[in-house]
């Protein structure tokens, strides 16, 4: 059994959330052989050199702790933590996957990516992810001191909401028409992915192929998880 999660948005202000997190790993997570997590497991990431933070450090250990037990963990990157580096993934005991990733899922060609990408109608959005995912971008934000990252991050993270308030709704979801263009460039596959917080299956015909597309939902107010194994898929909630 392989369980997909993502958009947790973990952070010291919603503590319920985090420790329905933390019961998850001890529970359904410790029961299943691989764990993928697609994309903002925290509300942000300032970089490796947060991890003594007191929620990052707590995160890091569970998360190694449910490897060790014998479930693969593996994260990809959102966009809240596309900071996350090698310095968390050896603390966590994950691996860090690229997006998107093709998965063999007991049989079924699957690809998984965060969904970020597949926002193409909001323009503003896809300029700030292309500046931010440039190495040389990185790299010049991670030389600066911790605190000074952290606020940057604060004020961007306020002038987003600010955007959002104005956006129509619309744009802030998938683009049919990226999503179908993925589906067929990938060989027609199942698709998995977050990032919009409307969890459903869908169903697109590409080419005369049909191709199932699951969306994860978030973890504003409880948890959900996509359960994968021989006999399908299904959407579950995860109770406090």
């Amino acid at each position: 059994m392989v369980l997909f999660i993502s958009d947790l948005h973990l952070c010291a202000s919603r503590p319920e959330i985090n420790r329905i997190f933390f019961e998850f790993l001890r529970r359904e997570a410790g029961r299943a052989s691989d764990l993928y997590i697609l994309g903002d497991l925290f509300e942000y990431w300032a970089g490796d050199d947060d991890i003594g933070d007191d929620l990052n450090r707590e995160v890091a250990d569970a998360l190694a702790a449910c490897a060790q037990k014998g479930t693969r963990v593996r994260i990809m990157h959102g966009n809240r933590d596309f900071l996350l580096g090698p310095g968390f993934a050896e603390a966590s005991g994950a691996r860090l996957l690229e997006d998107p990733t093709m998965l063999d899922l007991f049989g079924t060609k699957t690809l998984i990516t965060h969904g970020d990408a597949l926002c193409t109608d909001d323009h503003d959005y896809q300029a700030f992810r292309t500046q931010v995912r440039s190495p040389s971008w990185q790299k010049a934000f991670l030389t600066k001191p911790l605190a000074e990252r952290k606020e940057m991050i604060a004020a961007a993270r306020a002038r987003s909401e600010a955007e959002k308030s104005r956006k129509p709704m619309e744009i802030m979801d998938v683009n049919q028409g990226a999503v179908e263009a993925l589906l067929r460039e990938h060989g027609y596959p199942r698709l998995i992915h977050g990032h919009t917080h409307r969890p459903a299956r869908h169903e697109h015909r590409v080419d005369g192929r049909l191709c199932e597309r699951w969306v994860l939902p978030d973890w504003y107010e409880t948890g959900g998880a996509l359960r994968c194994d021989e006999n399908g898929c299904r959407a579950e909630k995860i109770r406090p």
